[in-house]
């Protein structure tokens, strides 16, 4: 039999009014001794509570969250300025620098344009020694034969015929 029943069944068979008292109290007992759980158990009013608090929670987090966010961004803002004006920094470090070479390329090409006119001019004047050494040599070497053909002649003439 059930425990319904069986409270309806001692109630009934009762007709002392303290008797019944004391079953319907008895039976409250075992009731809450069997549900001890029925306390702790929540109403539409207690979960829309809970829920109102946790909304009102998730609002203060996503409120801290986006400050929190806004710091970070505000920081890392300054930080990507930074690290941009180092950048234009070392660009013009580096363009300095840069124009330095270029100075120096130029200085040093200047240079080498001075020594190879100054080689090609000595080269002219090998060249012009080169020819002034063969016109000398033309020259006694035509002499020579010169001599030579006088002196066969000067032998000709006395040797005679």
């Amino acid at each position: 039999m059930s425990v319904a029943l069986d409270l309806y069944a001692k109630l009934t068979e009762t007709t002392d009014d303290k008797k019944r008292a004391r079953i319907i109290a008895d039976a409250y007992d075992a009731l809450d001794a069997r549900f001890r759980q029925l306390n702790d158990l929540a109403t539409q009013g207690h979960v829309r509570e809970s829920e109102l608090r946790l909304q009102k929670e998730i609002k203060e987090v996503e409120g801290r969250l986006q400050k929190d966010i806004k710091e970070v961004e505000g920081r890392l803002q300054k930080e990507i300025k930074e690290v941009e004006l180092q950048i234009r920094e070392v660009e013009a470090r580096l363009q300095e620098q840069i124009k330095g070479v270029e100075l120096q390329i130029r200085e040093v090409e200047a240079r080498l344009q001075e020594q190879l006119k100054g080689v090609e001019l000595q080269i002219k004047q090998v060249e012009v020694n080169l020819h002034q050494a063969m016109a000398a040599q033309t020259r006694w070497l035509l002499g020579g034969l010169a001599v030579l053909g006088a002196v066969f002649k000067l032998a000709d003439l006395l040797i005679g015929p």
